[in-house]
Parts: C-alpha cells; structure tokens; sequence
C-alpha cells in the first residue's frame, strides 16, 4: 500500500488536535513575566540591604534556583510547566528544574548511581554544549581583534 504524502499529511492534521498557539503564547509570557517579576523585586529588595550591583545580580539568581529546586522538589514546578510551557523553562528556573528533576527521578537507585549519576541528564549536554559555542565565539573575537 503505497500512502502519498499528501495523504498522510492529511490524516495527520486530521488526527491531530488543532494547536491553540495564541493561548500557548499568552500562557508562556504569563509564567515567564512572572517568574522575571519575582526576580526583579528579589533584586529591588537585595539592593534595598544595601547590596553591591553584583551581589544584587547573584544572590537573585541563586535565591531563583533554590526557589525553582524546592518547587520541583514538591512537584508545583511540573504543574507551572504544564500551564506555562516554554515560559517556565527559559528563565534560570527551568535550568535549576532540569537538573533537579532526574535527581528526584532516579533517587531509588541510591545517591551514587542514581542522584549521583543521572543529575546533569537533561542539563549536561546544555553545560558542555553552552560551553562549546562559548569558546568558539571567544576563539573568533580574539582572532578578529588581531586584525
């Protein structure tokens, strides 16, 4: 039985349900926007105590990561992220979420071959292949400064 892709195209976008992308987009800016407030009045209240500019800009993003891990800790940040999609996974927060998750999954197997080893599943190749493009551009700046 020969199907042309036509065809198939058709039987797909008929089985399919139709995406609802506006309220995808809507949902996405709603957490994201939220999740960057949150950060913006962490930072308004760290310069507040009188923190340093890069004080200010640390403590935020760690205060996130530890607020995001202990979300996915009690399972809220897999429900934020049903709701919100990609806004839920873009900021600082999803990174600390991606690493957390396999964590948790894998605690069964014990802290050494299971949290140990499986933490940096879904971060690991974001790590090592951020670090990459990092040191590519930095090799191609430098190179282009000597001319």
């Amino acid at each position: 039985m020969d199907i042309r892709r036509s065809d198939y195209s058709k039987m797909a976008d008929k089985a399919s349900p139709p995406s609802k992308k506006f309220v995808n987009f809507f949902k996405a800016f709603l957490v994201g926007g939220t999740i960057c407030l949150i950060g913006q009045c962490f930072m308004r209240l760290y310069e507040g105590l009188g923190l340093g500019e890069e004080q200010t800009r640390a403590f935020t993003s760690v205060t996130l990561v530890v607020i995001s891990a202990i979300l996915t800790g009690l399972g809220v940040y897999e429900k934020i992220g049903k709701f919100g999609g990609a806004g839920s996974l873009v900021p600082i927060t999803g990174f600390a979420n991606a690493v957390v998750s396999p964590a948790l999954d894998n605690k069964p197997e014990g802290k050494i071959l299971g949290t140990g080893a499986q933490i940096f599943t879904i971060a690991g190749p974001v790590i090592v292949y951020g670090v990459i493009a990092a040191t590519i551009y930095g090799l191609i700046i430098y190179i282009a400064s000597l001319f």
